[in-house]
Order: structure tokens, then sequence, then C-alpha cells
């Protein structure tokens, strides 16, 4: 089972440094990201996303997870990902997996203009050690699990929707 955690701050910068962070204990082996995204809302509303994937893992496809998962929260379009033919089975396949409107709703109202947001993917980890490393930042942590066959079936359908918007 697949943790996707948010953890929001209160300011611009933190959330790039705890996800430098969140690479070291990646390196060190106290955590095991597939994919580590920061989102950055400007003072004035827009947003900055900055991703990081696992380097084994399929790259692309965790661009496009991120990008669908930050349109459906904050409704914008993140890295072009136009809504499309596919979008709409897309949107389907992730309103069945465990990224439940409560988690969506507190990561919109986490990620306010002036704050800064860091997203992890994660398969493994060594909670007492990530804890200590990772509370200097301090934040607001949201947690949310994605069954096996959820994030398999969210990954099908990111596949499937690249596949229809190529054709």
């Amino acid at each position: 089972m697949a943790d996707l955690i948010a953890i929001g701050y209160p300011d611009e910068t933190t959330a790039t440094a705890a996800a430098d962070e969140a690479r070291r204990l990646a390196q060190d082996l106290i955590i095991q990201p597939d994919a580590i995204a920061v989102i950055i809302r400007d003072k004035d509303g827009s947003y900055r996303v900055q991703t990081n994937h696992h380097a084994v893992g399929a790259g692309a496809t965790w661009g496009m997870f991120w990008g669908f998962l930050f349109g459906l929260l904050f409704f914008i379009p993140v890295f072009g990902l136009a809504i499309g033919a596919g979008m709409g089975a897309l949107m389907g396949k992730v309103a069945k997996t465990s990224i439940d409107k409560q988690f969506m709703e507190q990561v919109r109202d986490l990620v306010k203009p002036g704050t800064s947001c860091l997203f992890l993917m994660l398969e493994k980890v060594t909670p007492d050690k990530a804890i200590e490393a990772m509370s200097k930042y301090g934040g607001t942590v949201l947690k949310t699990s994605l069954s096996k066959e959820d994030e398999k079936e969210l990954q099908d359908a990111l596949h499937g929707a690249s596949e229809e918007a190529g054709s």
C-alpha cells in the first residue's frame, strides 16, 4: 500500500527545503518514495510545481499523476495536461480510489496564497527516523493511503489517457 502524504507550510520556501531533506532520506534508505512533488502558491495566487520521480519508476506517468492530481485539487492545468477524451475515464478511476474528498478539501484549505506544500508518494518508511528528520520543518501533515489495486488502476488509467491523448 502506498501512502500519499501532503505536508503544508506557511511560507513559499519550506516545502522545497523539506523536499531536499526527503531526497536525502531516500538516499539513506529511511524512506522509499515513488515520487516527490512541491507546489508553491505565490502571494498573487498563482501556482508553481516542482517534481521528482523515482529513477527506476515510470517518470512520465508520475508527471501525469501529479499533473492530474494538482489539476483535480486546485482546478489548474499542470504540465499542459489538457482535459481530453481520456480524462473522463481517468477522473472516474480517481473517484474510485482512496484519494477521498475530505483529503482533497483539506489540501485545498492548506495551500493558500503565500504557502507551499510537499507531496510524497511513499512505499516504505522508517517512521521514527523520518519524523525526526522532517520535524525541523514543522508543517501540517495530511495522509491518505492507496491500496496496490487503487495505485495500479490509477497508473493504468494514466497510461490509457496518455495513449488516447496521443492519437
